[in-house]
Parts: C-alpha cells; sequence; structure tokens
C-alpha cells in the first residue's frame, strides 16, 4: 500500500519560511518525480515544483527563487522548503507521485498572516 505523509504546516507571518515534508512508504521513491501542488479556497489545484528522479526541477513562475525541492532518498522522503513566503501562498499543499500510478498525500495546511 502506498502512502504519502506530509507534515510542516502551520501559521507563519509574511517573510517567514516554513519546510515542508513528505515521506513515501509503499513504492521505488528512488524511481519517482516527485511534486507539490497547492489548492486554495475557492481555486483550483495548481502545481508548485517537481522534482524528477534525476533531480531535474522546475517551478511554478509565482515561487521560483521563493521555493525550493528537494529529496532524500534514503529516507523515502521529498521536501519542499519556502522562503519569503506572501499571504497569497496561503493554500493546502499537497505531494504527489505519478509512478506506476498516481499518489497524494493528505494535505498540510500553510497560512501566511499579512
Amino acid at each position: 500500500q502506498v502512502q504519502l505523509v506530509e507534515s510542516g504546516g502551520g501559521l507563519v507571518q509574511a517573510g517567514g519560511s516554513l519546510r515542508l515534508s513528505c515521506t513515501v512508504s509503499g513504492l521505488d521513491f528512488r524511481g519517482a518525480p516527485i511534486s507539490w501542488y497547492r489548492q486554495a479556497p475557492e481555486k483550483q489545484r495548481e502545481l508548485v515544483a517537481r522534482m524528477q528522479f534525476d533531480g531535474a526541477t522546475d517551478y511554478a513562475d509565482s515561487v521560483k527563487g521563493r521555493f525550493f525541492i528537494s529529496r532524500d532518498n534514503a529516507k523515502n522522503t521529498g521536501y519542499l522548503q519556502m522562503n519569503s513566503l506572501k499571504p497569497w501562498d496561503t493554500a493546502v499543499y499537497y505531494c504527489n507521485i505519478l509512478h506506476r500510478g498516481n499518489y497524494w498525500g493528505q494535505g498540510t495546511q500553510v497560512t501566511v498572516s499579512s
């Protein structure tokens, strides 16, 4: 059974930082791309960042230079370091693995106060 468990969300003031974690079990994490999405109230879920198994990365324009995706294959964990947070970064953040299936975490709330 594949499981993705996120942690690290919370309430932070604008300009602050948070690091989200996504621990994966039940699949070969080293061979899988990992992505982070977010969904704000009344908005569609959007891709924030993606890291391929070889380390190649993509970012949404809105987070480039502020957010950084990484992975630790030894720990089966992906990370999203979020710096210089802004109120419009407020959303539920989800990690996703699209590898022999489409798997989602439960989501973690990030709230940025102005």
